[in-house]
Protein backbone atom coordinates (compact mmCIF):
# COMPACT_ATOMS: atom_id res chain seq x y z
CA UNK A 1 0.00 0.00 0.00
CA UNK A 2 2.35 2.77 1.06
CA UNK A 3 5.90 2.66 3.01
CA UNK A 4 3.74 3.12 6.45
CA UNK A 5 2.81 -0.13 7.85
CA UNK A 6 1.14 -1.57 10.91
CA UNK A 7 2.58 -5.39 10.39
CA UNK A 8 5.20 -6.97 8.52
CA UNK A 9 2.59 -9.82 8.28
CA UNK A 10 1.06 -9.37 4.98
CA UNK A 11 -2.13 -11.22 6.44
CA UNK A 12 -2.50 -8.90 9.71
CA UNK A 13 -1.68 -5.79 7.51
CA UNK A 14 -4.34 -6.34 4.69
CA UNK A 15 -7.02 -7.18 7.24
CA UNK A 16 -5.65 -3.81 9.74
CA UNK A 17 -6.46 -1.48 6.50
CA UNK A 18 -9.56 -3.00 5.62
CA UNK A 19 -10.58 -2.23 8.99
CA UNK A 20 -8.74 1.39 8.86
CA UNK A 21 -10.64 1.73 5.07
CA UNK A 22 -14.16 1.48 6.85
CA UNK A 23 -13.40 4.73 8.78
CA UNK A 24 -15.75 6.30 6.37
CA UNK A 25 -18.32 4.71 6.66
CA UNK A 26 -18.36 4.22 11.08
CA UNK A 27 -17.49 1.22 10.35
CA UNK A 28 -14.39 2.01 12.46
CA UNK A 29 -12.94 4.93 14.55
CA UNK A 30 -9.04 5.71 13.25
CA UNK A 31 -7.81 5.72 16.52
CA UNK A 32 -9.25 3.19 17.96
CA UNK A 33 -7.70 1.07 14.77
CA UNK A 34 -4.22 2.46 15.53
CA UNK A 35 -4.30 1.60 19.17
CA UNK A 36 -5.49 -1.87 18.74
CA UNK A 37 -2.72 -2.49 16.33
CA UNK A 38 -0.25 -1.26 18.38
CA UNK A 39 -0.67 -3.79 21.13
CA UNK A 40 -0.95 -6.62 18.73
CA UNK A 41 2.00 -8.97 18.22
CA UNK A 42 3.06 -9.08 14.70
CA UNK A 43 2.12 -12.66 13.26
CA UNK A 44 0.32 -13.74 16.70
CA UNK A 45 -3.09 -15.50 15.72
CA UNK A 46 -3.97 -15.12 19.89
CA UNK A 47 -2.93 -11.65 20.00
CA UNK A 48 -4.78 -10.52 17.15
CA UNK A 49 -8.03 -12.20 18.03
CA UNK A 50 -7.59 -11.08 22.07
CA UNK A 51 -6.80 -7.45 20.99
CA UNK A 52 -9.65 -6.71 18.86
CA UNK A 53 -12.00 -8.87 20.64
CA UNK A 54 -10.98 -6.87 23.68
CA UNK A 55 -11.84 -3.16 21.56
CA UNK A 56 -15.06 -4.70 20.16
CA UNK A 57 -16.43 -5.36 23.68
CA UNK A 58 -14.88 -2.15 25.12
CA UNK A 59 -17.02 -0.53 22.04
CA UNK A 60 -19.94 -2.71 22.91
CA UNK A 61 -20.07 -1.23 26.38
CA UNK A 62 -20.09 2.53 25.07
CA UNK A 63 -23.29 1.04 23.15
CA UNK A 64 -25.01 -0.79 25.86
CA UNK A 65 -24.86 2.45 28.22
CA UNK A 66 -25.82 4.89 25.28
CA UNK A 67 -28.67 2.38 24.50
CA UNK A 68 -30.08 2.67 27.79
CA UNK A 69 -29.70 6.51 28.09
CA UNK A 70 -31.67 6.55 24.83
CA UNK A 71 -28.72 8.05 22.73
CA UNK A 72 -29.63 5.80 19.89
CA UNK A 73 -27.16 7.61 17.05
CA UNK A 74 -24.64 6.90 19.63
CA UNK A 75 -25.66 3.21 20.08
CA UNK A 76 -25.86 2.94 16.43
CA UNK A 77 -22.22 4.23 15.46
CA UNK A 78 -20.70 2.23 18.31
CA UNK A 79 -22.78 -1.69 18.06
CA UNK A 80 -21.76 -1.40 14.36
CA UNK A 81 -17.92 -0.52 15.55
CA UNK A 82 -18.09 -3.27 17.79
CA UNK A 83 -19.31 -5.85 15.22
CA UNK A 84 -16.77 -4.60 12.93
CA UNK A 85 -14.09 -4.83 15.32
CA UNK A 86 -15.56 -8.62 16.08
CA UNK A 87 -15.51 -9.30 12.43
CA UNK A 88 -11.81 -8.13 11.88
CA UNK A 89 -10.80 -10.74 15.15
CA UNK A 90 -12.92 -13.54 13.62
CA UNK A 91 -11.12 -14.08 10.98
CA UNK A 92 -8.14 -15.52 12.48
CA UNK A 93 -10.12 -17.10 15.45
CA UNK A 94 -9.55 -20.61 14.09
CA UNK A 95 -5.85 -20.31 14.22
CA UNK A 96 -5.60 -19.23 18.20
CA UNK A 97 -5.56 -21.75 20.68
CA UNK A 98 -8.81 -22.23 21.30
CA UNK A 99 -10.85 -22.40 17.64
CA UNK A 100 -13.74 -23.15 19.24
CA UNK A 101 -15.02 -20.05 20.07
CA UNK A 102 -15.45 -19.45 16.34
CA UNK A 103 -19.36 -19.97 16.34
CA UNK A 104 -19.27 -17.83 19.88
CA UNK A 105 -17.93 -14.84 18.22
CA UNK A 106 -19.72 -15.21 14.83
CA UNK A 107 -23.04 -15.04 16.63
CA UNK A 108 -22.16 -11.71 19.10
CA UNK A 109 -20.52 -9.94 15.60
CA UNK A 110 -23.88 -10.60 14.24
CA UNK A 111 -25.91 -9.12 17.24
CA UNK A 112 -23.95 -5.95 17.27
CA UNK A 113 -24.57 -5.57 13.76
CA UNK A 114 -28.38 -6.06 13.88
CA UNK A 115 -28.24 -3.69 17.32
CA UNK A 116 -26.69 -1.25 14.68
CA UNK A 117 -29.37 -2.23 11.88
CA UNK A 118 -32.19 -1.54 14.10
CA UNK A 119 -31.36 2.11 15.12
CA UNK A 120 -30.01 3.13 11.52
CA UNK A 121 -30.95 6.26 9.94
CA UNK A 122 -32.30 4.76 7.16
CA UNK A 123 -35.02 2.02 6.73
CA UNK A 124 -33.30 -1.44 6.67
CA UNK A 125 -35.23 -4.77 6.58
CA UNK A 126 -33.86 -7.93 7.70
CA UNK A 127 -35.19 -10.72 4.88
CA UNK A 128 -35.41 -14.25 4.09
CA UNK A 129 -35.20 -15.03 0.15
CA UNK A 130 -36.44 -18.66 -0.63
CA UNK A 131 -33.86 -20.79 -1.73
CA UNK A 132 -33.57 -24.85 -2.14
CA UNK A 133 -34.65 -26.46 1.04
CA UNK A 134 -33.04 -23.39 3.07
CA UNK A 135 -33.63 -19.92 2.94
CA UNK A 136 -30.87 -17.01 2.65
CA UNK A 137 -30.75 -14.78 5.40
CA UNK A 138 -29.99 -10.83 4.61
CA UNK A 139 -30.86 -7.56 4.83
CA UNK A 140 -32.22 -4.51 2.73
CA UNK A 141 -31.90 -1.11 2.53
CA UNK A 142 -34.20 1.20 1.31
CA UNK A 143 -32.91 3.87 -0.91
CA UNK A 144 -36.23 6.10 -1.09
CA UNK A 145 -39.81 5.56 -1.69
CA UNK A 146 -41.29 4.81 -4.86
CA UNK A 147 -39.53 2.08 -7.24
CA UNK A 148 -35.86 2.77 -7.17
CA UNK A 149 -33.16 0.80 -8.55
CA UNK A 150 -31.38 -2.15 -6.82
CA UNK A 151 -27.82 -3.35 -6.38
CA UNK A 152 -27.36 -6.99 -5.02
CA UNK A 153 -24.31 -6.96 -2.75
CA UNK A 154 -22.48 -10.04 -3.09
CA UNK A 155 -19.49 -10.68 -0.89
CA UNK A 156 -16.28 -12.51 -1.17
CA UNK A 157 -15.21 -16.09 0.73
CA UNK A 158 -14.54 -14.97 4.00
CA UNK A 159 -15.50 -11.30 4.68
CA UNK A 160 -18.18 -10.24 7.92
CA UNK A 161 -22.20 -8.78 6.82
CA UNK A 162 -20.89 -5.50 8.32
CA UNK A 163 -18.11 -5.12 5.07
CA UNK A 164 -21.03 -4.93 2.38
CA UNK A 165 -21.47 -1.41 4.23
CA UNK A 166 -18.54 -0.02 2.31
CA UNK A 167 -18.75 -1.90 -0.60
CA UNK A 168 -21.59 -0.29 -1.77
CA UNK A 169 -24.99 -0.24 0.78
CA UNK A 170 -24.24 3.34 1.91
CA UNK A 171 -23.10 4.83 -1.15
CA UNK A 172 -26.43 3.12 -2.79
CA UNK A 173 -29.03 4.52 -0.75
CA UNK A 174 -27.08 8.09 -0.91
CA UNK A 175 -27.60 7.74 -4.69
CA UNK A 176 -31.90 6.88 -4.14
CA UNK A 177 -30.45 3.29 -4.42
CA UNK A 178 -31.77 0.43 -2.94
CA UNK A 179 -29.37 -2.20 -1.42
CA UNK A 180 -29.52 -6.16 -0.86
CA UNK A 181 -26.83 -7.73 1.24
CA UNK A 182 -26.88 -11.63 1.80
CA UNK A 183 -25.24 -14.40 3.33
CA UNK A 184 -25.14 -17.01 0.30
CA UNK A 185 -23.49 -21.09 0.68
CA UNK A 186 -20.60 -20.45 2.54
CA UNK A 187 -20.91 -17.16 3.97
CA UNK A 188 -22.24 -15.71 7.40
CA UNK A 189 -25.49 -17.16 8.16
CA UNK A 190 -25.72 -19.34 5.78
CA UNK A 191 -22.17 -21.37 6.67
CA UNK A 192 -22.59 -21.21 10.26
CA UNK A 193 -26.43 -21.85 11.25
CA UNK A 194 -27.46 -23.86 8.45
CA UNK A 195 -24.23 -25.56 7.27
CA UNK A 196 -23.90 -24.38 3.40
CA UNK A 197 -21.02 -24.59 1.75
CA UNK A 198 -19.70 -22.96 -1.61
CA UNK A 199 -20.65 -24.07 -4.59
CA UNK A 200 -19.37 -22.91 -8.57
CA UNK A 201 -22.85 -22.35 -9.97
CA UNK A 202 -23.33 -19.21 -8.56
CA UNK A 203 -26.78 -18.49 -11.16
CA UNK A 204 -28.37 -21.28 -8.65
CA UNK A 205 -28.25 -18.53 -5.75
CA UNK A 206 -28.09 -15.01 -7.30
CA UNK A 207 -31.58 -16.35 -9.55
CA UNK A 208 -33.40 -16.53 -6.13
CA UNK A 209 -31.92 -13.24 -4.98
CA UNK A 210 -33.87 -11.62 -8.42
CA UNK A 211 -36.89 -13.60 -8.21
CA UNK A 212 -37.31 -12.33 -4.24
CA UNK A 213 -36.29 -8.83 -5.76
CA UNK A 214 -39.15 -8.89 -8.51
CA UNK A 215 -41.86 -9.79 -5.65
CA UNK A 216 -40.78 -6.36 -4.02
CA UNK A 217 -43.00 -2.88 -5.24
CA UNK A 218 -40.30 -0.24 -4.25
CA UNK A 219 -38.03 -2.28 -6.71
CA UNK A 220 -37.23 -1.08 -10.56
CA UNK A 221 -37.16 -4.31 -11.79
CA UNK A 222 -35.60 -3.37 -15.15
CA UNK A 223 -32.51 -1.56 -12.69
CA UNK A 224 -31.23 -4.59 -11.32
CA UNK A 225 -27.54 -4.79 -10.74
CA UNK A 226 -25.20 -7.31 -9.61
CA UNK A 227 -21.83 -6.59 -7.61
CA UNK A 228 -19.22 -8.56 -6.27
CA UNK A 229 -15.96 -8.33 -4.18
CA UNK A 230 -13.28 -10.53 -3.53
CA UNK A 231 -13.81 -14.10 -4.81
CA UNK A 232 -17.25 -13.03 -5.89
CA UNK A 233 -15.38 -11.81 -8.53
CA UNK A 234 -15.92 -15.31 -10.04
CA UNK A 235 -19.40 -15.77 -8.59
CA UNK A 236 -20.63 -12.37 -9.73
CA UNK A 237 -20.13 -12.94 -13.89
CA UNK A 238 -20.69 -16.91 -13.09
CA UNK A 239 -24.16 -16.18 -12.28
CA UNK A 240 -24.87 -13.21 -15.40
CA UNK A 241 -23.64 -15.30 -17.79
CA UNK A 242 -27.03 -17.44 -17.10
CA UNK A 243 -29.05 -14.96 -15.33
CA UNK A 244 -30.01 -12.40 -17.80
CA UNK A 245 -32.25 -10.40 -15.89
CA UNK A 246 -29.13 -8.27 -14.32
CA UNK A 247 -29.45 -5.09 -15.83
CA UNK A 248 -25.22 -4.62 -14.64
CA UNK A 249 -22.92 -6.26 -13.06
CA UNK A 250 -19.68 -4.62 -10.94
CA UNK A 251 -16.96 -6.63 -10.43
CA UNK A 252 -14.26 -6.09 -7.68
CA UNK A 253 -11.91 -7.69 -9.22
CA UNK A 254 -12.43 -9.67 -11.95
CA UNK A 255 -11.62 -13.74 -10.99
CA UNK A 256 -11.41 -16.27 -14.07
CA UNK A 257 -10.12 -19.38 -12.04
CA UNK A 258 -10.65 -19.38 -8.61
CA UNK A 259 -7.94 -22.15 -8.13
CA UNK A 260 -4.68 -20.27 -8.56
CA UNK A 261 -5.13 -18.34 -5.73
CA UNK A 262 -4.49 -21.97 -4.45
CA UNK A 263 -2.41 -24.03 -6.96
CA UNK A 264 0.16 -21.18 -7.38
CA UNK A 265 1.91 -21.55 -3.79
CA UNK A 266 2.34 -25.62 -4.56
CA UNK A 267 5.45 -26.77 -6.28
CA UNK A 268 4.73 -28.75 -9.96
CA UNK A 269 6.32 -31.76 -8.22
CA UNK A 270 3.20 -31.52 -6.02
CA UNK A 271 0.99 -30.60 -8.61
CA UNK A 272 1.81 -33.66 -10.71
CA UNK A 273 0.42 -36.03 -7.85
CA UNK A 274 -3.10 -33.85 -7.81
CA UNK A 275 -3.37 -34.54 -11.31
CA UNK A 276 -2.66 -38.51 -10.95
CA UNK A 277 -4.55 -38.95 -8.43
CA UNK A 278 -2.25 -39.39 -5.46
CA UNK A 279 -4.63 -37.27 -3.27
CA UNK A 280 -4.13 -38.89 -0.20
CA UNK A 281 -0.07 -38.27 -0.62
CA UNK A 282 -0.71 -34.70 -2.11
CA UNK A 283 -2.59 -34.03 1.53
CA UNK A 284 0.31 -35.03 3.62
CA UNK A 285 2.49 -33.09 1.55
CA UNK A 286 0.63 -29.88 1.19
CA UNK A 287 0.04 -29.96 4.99
CA UNK A 288 3.48 -30.37 5.90
CA UNK A 289 4.96 -27.56 3.35
CA UNK A 290 1.77 -25.20 4.28
CA UNK A 291 2.95 -25.63 7.88
CA UNK A 292 6.38 -23.96 6.71
CA UNK A 293 4.63 -21.00 5.73
CA UNK A 294 3.58 -18.99 8.84
CA UNK A 295 0.77 -16.83 6.44
CA UNK A 296 -0.45 -19.53 5.09
CA UNK A 297 -0.49 -21.81 7.98
CA UNK A 298 -2.47 -19.23 9.64
CA UNK A 299 -5.05 -18.88 7.00
CA UNK A 300 -5.71 -22.36 5.83
CA UNK A 301 -8.51 -23.39 8.27
CA UNK A 302 -10.30 -20.37 7.78
CA UNK A 303 -9.50 -20.91 3.58
CA UNK A 304 -11.13 -24.39 3.66
CA UNK A 305 -13.96 -23.88 6.19
CA UNK A 306 -16.55 -22.74 3.80
CA UNK A 307 -16.02 -25.59 0.99
CA UNK A 308 -17.08 -28.32 3.92
CA UNK A 309 -14.06 -30.63 4.06
CA UNK A 310 -10.24 -31.40 5.81
CA UNK A 311 -8.85 -32.32 2.31
CA UNK A 312 -7.00 -29.30 0.26
CA UNK A 313 -6.90 -32.25 -2.58
CA UNK A 314 -10.67 -32.09 -2.39
CA UNK A 315 -10.79 -28.24 -2.44
CA UNK A 316 -8.80 -28.12 -5.43
CA UNK A 317 -10.57 -30.68 -7.34
CA UNK A 318 -13.83 -28.81 -6.62
CA UNK A 319 -12.04 -25.23 -7.54
CA UNK A 320 -11.41 -26.69 -11.68
CA UNK A 321 -14.82 -26.26 -11.93
CA UNK A 322 -15.01 -22.60 -10.10
CA UNK A 323 -13.12 -21.40 -13.99
CA UNK A 324 -14.83 -18.35 -16.35
CA UNK A 325 -13.42 -19.25 -19.63
CA UNK A 326 -16.10 -21.05 -21.72
CA UNK A 327 -18.78 -18.85 -20.03
CA UNK A 328 -17.82 -15.30 -19.77
CA UNK A 329 -19.00 -14.95 -23.18
CA UNK A 330 -22.31 -15.49 -22.55
CA UNK A 331 -23.09 -12.46 -20.19
CA UNK A 332 -25.55 -10.28 -21.72
CA UNK A 333 -25.27 -7.06 -19.54
CA UNK A 334 -22.77 -4.06 -19.20
CA UNK A 335 -19.66 -5.30 -16.84
CA UNK A 336 -17.41 -3.10 -14.83
CA UNK A 337 -14.67 -4.24 -13.72
CA UNK A 338 -11.71 -2.74 -11.21
CA UNK A 339 -7.73 -3.74 -12.23
CA UNK A 340 -6.02 -2.77 -8.98
CA UNK A 341 -2.25 -2.23 -8.81
CA UNK A 342 -0.70 -5.58 -6.54
CA UNK A 343 -3.41 -7.48 -6.54
CA UNK A 344 -2.21 -10.19 -4.37
CA UNK A 345 -4.76 -13.05 -5.20
CA UNK A 346 -5.61 -13.54 -8.70
CA UNK A 347 -2.76 -11.21 -10.46
CA UNK A 348 -3.81 -10.43 -14.08
CA UNK A 349 -7.24 -11.85 -14.09
CA UNK A 350 -8.75 -8.74 -14.27
CA UNK A 351 -7.65 -8.16 -17.88
CA UNK A 352 -8.53 -11.89 -18.78
CA UNK A 353 -11.90 -11.40 -17.55
CA UNK A 354 -12.34 -8.35 -19.35
CA UNK A 355 -10.93 -9.85 -22.65
CA UNK A 356 -13.17 -13.14 -22.05
CA UNK A 357 -16.48 -10.94 -22.26
CA UNK A 358 -18.11 -10.01 -25.26
CA UNK A 359 -20.61 -7.46 -24.24
CA UNK A 360 -19.60 -4.29 -25.96
CA UNK A 361 -19.99 -2.22 -22.62
CA UNK A 362 -17.18 -2.89 -20.51
CA UNK A 363 -15.22 -1.42 -18.64
CA UNK A 364 -11.49 -2.35 -17.27
CA UNK A 365 -11.13 0.09 -14.33
CA UNK A 366 -7.45 0.69 -12.85
CA UNK A 367 -6.92 1.53 -9.11
CA UNK A 368 -3.17 2.50 -8.57
CA UNK A 369 -0.90 2.70 -6.03
CA UNK A 370 -0.29 6.36 -6.75
CA UNK A 371 -3.96 7.04 -6.10
CA UNK A 372 -3.49 4.75 -2.29
CA UNK A 373 -6.16 2.33 -4.24
CA UNK A 374 -3.90 -0.62 -4.51
CA UNK A 375 -4.18 -3.96 -3.21
CA UNK A 376 -7.35 -6.11 -3.60
CA UNK A 377 -10.51 -4.62 -3.30
CA UNK A 378 -8.89 -1.32 -2.55
CA UNK A 379 -8.83 -1.66 1.02
CA UNK A 380 -8.00 2.17 1.57
CA UNK A 381 -10.02 3.63 -0.98
CA UNK A 382 -13.60 2.40 -0.96
CA UNK A 383 -15.39 5.84 -1.54
CA UNK A 384 -13.00 6.14 -4.71
CA UNK A 385 -14.07 2.47 -5.65
CA UNK A 386 -17.73 3.73 -5.50
CA UNK A 387 -17.28 7.03 -6.76
CA UNK A 388 -16.37 5.44 -9.68
CA UNK A 389 -18.91 2.02 -10.11
CA UNK A 390 -22.04 4.28 -9.26
CA UNK A 391 -20.78 7.31 -11.87
CA UNK A 392 -20.81 4.31 -14.81
CA UNK A 393 -24.00 2.80 -13.60
CA UNK A 394 -25.64 6.54 -13.77
CA UNK A 395 -24.41 6.60 -17.18
CA UNK A 396 -26.21 3.16 -18.60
Amino acid sequence: MTSHRFFDDEGFEFLALITLGGAPYRLAETGEVFATCDRITDGDCDSWFDEWMATAHRVCGIADAAAAAGHDVSARDTFLRAANYAGTAFFYVLATSDPSRSLATWRWHRECFDAAMQRWSTPVEKITIPYEDTPLHGYFFSGGDGRRPTVILNNGSDGPISDMLEMGAIDAVARGWNALAFDGPGQGHALYEDGLFFRHDWEAVITPVVDYLLTRADVDTDRIVLSGNSQAGYWVPRAAAFEHRLAAIIVDPGVVQVSTSWTSHFPPELMQLLDAGDDSDFDAYATQGIEQVPLAARTLAKRMEPYGTSSIAAILHELSRYDLTEVAAQITCPVWISNPDDEQFWPGQSQQLFDLVSHADKVLVPFTTAEGANWHCEPMAPQLRAQRAFDWLAQL
